[in-house]
């Protein structure tokens, strides 16, 4: 079964809504209640919740939902081993633009003008139904997210970062869920005292799979390549993931894939520009590859002077998981990111 129902998210200053879609595939189903749809959902059954374009410039999460819903309902002429919404043993609940505010602008924030506390929609879960925009948006989404079983948020990345998937670090529920979706490179985002830190300078304490998994729920967040673009190879590879994590939380027959990848710690390693210019990476460095501490990874020189203004090396052994591939830099900027390899977790 399938149904769906338009979603109010917050409204714009002339009264305009915000509106965006929710879908419920499987056992459960979308109902008109006094504050919107609901999902009426059987209470044994498990759900589990998925969302594209928190970010408006990354679009192939929504193309991942589309081909999945394709799939669910019958719309592609796949073979017999194609799952469908009958097919699940449960609920699957799917947004496919999270924030429209941030699609609409082909943007990774909302303008200042309308909401200059949270301009960053993933920095501001659980929400706040009566805080900003952003804040009231999360919060109407949460309705469904903080019910799941199982979260899956869809991100992209660019052509410079490998695809790659994050987890909460230690929490072995997020690790299952994560080598469930099955990209090769899975980042460990580190928790409590090690993390504090960075947390407070960037916010993250606020992101949806913070949030979740602090309320006990398993959630990944999948950085698949290309945004703004939609690029077939990651589509595929989203599709492939979410069938991995749905066999994973037993809402598909089956097994996901044996996992057999790399585990990496994840946003501590980041090679800085020291000054603004022009970068230039190494010719033979792609994302993906192992660095070592000192390895000379580009540089970076003054375009008017022509003079090296930086010789880049890795500040640790690892992989470098992103490389500037924009030239032009300013102080400050990241050129690489090495993310640190664990072994033995």
């Amino acid at each position: 079964m399938h149904t769906s129902r338009t979603l109010t998210l917050a409204r714009l200053p002339s009264g305009v809504p915000i509106r965006t879609t929710v879908h419920a595939y499987g056992e459960g189903e979308l109902v008109d209640g006094d504050d919107g749809p609901e999902l009426d959902a059987p209470e044994e059954g498990p759900v589990v919740y998925a969302q594209a374009a928190q970010h408006g410039r990354e679009v192939n999460g929504t193309a991942v939902l589309r081909r999945l819903h394709e799939r669910l309902v019958g719309e592609t002429a796949g073979g017999e081993s194609e799952p469908t919404a009958a097919d699940l043993d449960g609920t699957l609940v799917t947004v496919p633009v999270a924030d429209p505010l941030t699609f609409d602008h082909v943007s990774y924030t909302t303008p200042e003008s309308l909401d200059s506390r949270q301009p960053n929609m993933n920095r501001c879960w659980p929400g706040d139904r009566e805080g900003s925009l952003h804040e009231r948006m999360a919060a109407r989404l949460w309705a469904f997210a903080g019910a799941a079983d199982a979260i899956v948020d869809l991100h992209t990345g660019s052509p410079s970062m490998a695809t790659h998937t994050v987890y909460m670090r230690g929490d072995d529920a997020c690790r299952g869920l994560a080598e469930a979706f099955g990209t090769d490179l899975l980042l460990a985002e580190a928790a409590g005292d090690d993390a504090d830190t960075e947390w407070n300078e960037r916010g993250f304490a606020g992101k949806l799979r913070v949030a979740a998994t602090r309320e006990g729920i398993p959630t990944i967040t999948p950085e698949l390549a290309h945004s703004k673009e939609i690029v077939p190879a990651a589509v595929e590879a989203g599709v492939s993931g979410m069938v991995g994590a749905l066999r994973h939380e037993g809402l598909l027959d089956g097994e996901p894939d044996a996992w057999d990848g790399v585990v990496a710690r994840n946003h501590l390693g980041r090679v800085i520009a020291d000054d603004s210019g022009l970068f230039v990476p190494e010719s033979d460095l792609a994302v993906g590859d192992r660095v070592a501490e000192g390895e000379r990874v580009g540089e970076v020189f003054d375009p008017t002077t022509f003079e090296t203004l930086q010789v880049a090396r890795a500040d640790r052994d690892g992989i470098a998981y992103s490389v500037a591939r924009e030239a032009t830099v300013t102080a400050g900027a990241t050129l690489v990111g090495v993310a640190e390899r664990i072994d033995g977790e």
